[in-house]
């Protein structure tokens, strides 16, 4: 099917394209931005006014509600919403029940996704067997069912021995560790510490719960030599941390969440008493 996107606002980070522009499409493939030729005829023909066109967006942390969880939503669902808000590529944490600690299971996930043919899925391994901190994962295996990394979730290691081996071992063949740095015992509140966690009764979360992690992983890697993507970081000083480390030459990434991005401890609103129970969710820490 030959398509015409026309009046879109073209944008491609990779070329620095940021236009007005129609687009043509033959085959699924994007053949011409721009001058159309005048022989190309369209089959379908799309207006984009006022919307944006541009490559498919990447979600590096969507929770999947299979396995474990269908009572929340199926497979083929949370693809389909992800597709229809432009993610065309997700990256699937291992903390679905059972955990991604097995190949079979990696390979089913993947299969399922294939076949419903709406996103690409690429999941993350277990770090450690059932998330439970002491036991490596069999990594090499887990890479052959199709993870392209692998992650603790949202549970920490306590034992740093343990991540220190999962480092050296990653390392040793060229695996790339995803991690969010929160250190455990810091990290056990729901909110920002400051003024608004004081006010509605919240447990806080300091900044150094994010700092103390990331030196810990920082020296690690400069032990072992290891990739290390950060997950989720949420605070200046943190971003400050990754800058330093990148500039040293650690092989080291970060994203950050949509909500660090767009709200800060004062958007929690007192009408939210839920957050009480929330222990351990991530914090919105203020600009």
């Amino acid at each position: 099917m030959n398509i015409i996107v026309r009046n879109g606002r073209v944008i491609d980070p990779a070329s620095g394209r940021d236009e007005k522009a129609d687009v043509a499409i033959a085959s699924g493939r994007i053949v011409s931005i721009g001058r159309i030729s005048a022989d190309f005829e369209a089959s379908r023909v799309i207006d984009a006014a006022g919307r944006i066109v541009m490559p498919g967006l990447v979600d590096l942390a969507a929770r999947l509600r299979e396995p474990g969880h269908e009572q929340q939503g199926y497979l083929e669902s949370e693809l389909h919403a992800a597709a229809v808000g432009g993610v065309t590529s997700l990256v699937c944490p291992p903390d679905t029940d059972p955990t991604l600690d097995e190949p079979g299971l990696v390979e089913m996930l993947k299969f399922r996704a294939r076949k419903l043919g709406l996103c690409r899925l690429f999941p993350l391994g277990a770090l450690t067997r059932g998330l439970q901190g002491d036991a490596l994962t069999e990594m090499a295996e887990l890479t052959e069912a199709g993870c392209v990394g692998f992650s603790q979730a949202e549970v920490g290691i306590a034992d740093t021995t343990v991540l220190m081996r999962a480092l050296q071992y990653a390392a040793t063949y060229g695996y790339t560790v995803w991690l969010r740095p929160q250190e455990r015992w810091l990290g056990r509140g729901v909110a920002a510490s400051g003024a608004v966690a004081t006010r509605l009764g919240l447990s806080g979360v300091p900044t150094a719960a994010e700092t103390v992690a990331l030196h810990t992983i920082f020296e690690l890697m400069r032990g072992t030599g290891a990739r290390v993507h950060l997950c989720r970081i949420s605070s200046a000083a943190g971003v400050d941390l990754v800058r330093a480390a990148k500039a040293e030459g650690l092989p080291v990434t970060a994203d950050v969440s949509i909500n660090s991005l767009h709200l800060t401890d004062s958007d929690i609103r007192a009408s939210t008493p839920r957050l009480r129970s929330l222990m351990g969710a991530p914090a919105c820490r203020g600009r």
